[in-house]
């Protein structure tokens, strides 16, 4: 585990995956509910799939955890936000609410 993710698990109390690819930030608000708080991909391995993959090993221990509800979101005003919003749109997510400059999003895992 990087020194980033060390700090990140610490700060946050949340979970940290790397890859060769980038990194994928998460934590589980409650018994049932997996939040992807951040996914950063290395710009070589962007349109490649590389986030839909980090997503779905976490989405593979949310549901080892009985997680029913994956949650994830976007700040519009962040550099990058409408490529996020597509990547979350195409993984299958939809809009749960909105305010100010956040938006967040759900999908349902079996």
């Amino acid at each position: 585990m990087s020194l980033y993710a060390e700090y990140i698990r610490e700060l946050s109390q949340g979970d940290v995956l790397e890859t060769d690819k980038g990194f994928a930030t998460y934590v589980f608000p409650d018994d049932t509910t997996c939040y992807i708080r951040e996914i950063y991909v290395r710009p070589a391995f962007r349109e490649q799939n590389a986030a839909s993959a980090m997503a779905d090993l976490i989405v593979e221990k949310a549901k080892n955890r009985g997680c029913k509800t994956l949650l994830g979101s976007v700040t519009p005003s962040a550099k990058g936000s409408t490529t996020s919003l597509r990547v979350l749109l195409a993984y299958g997510f939809s809009l749960l609410s909105s305010s100010n400059d956040y938006i967040l999003f759900q999908k349902e895992i079996h």
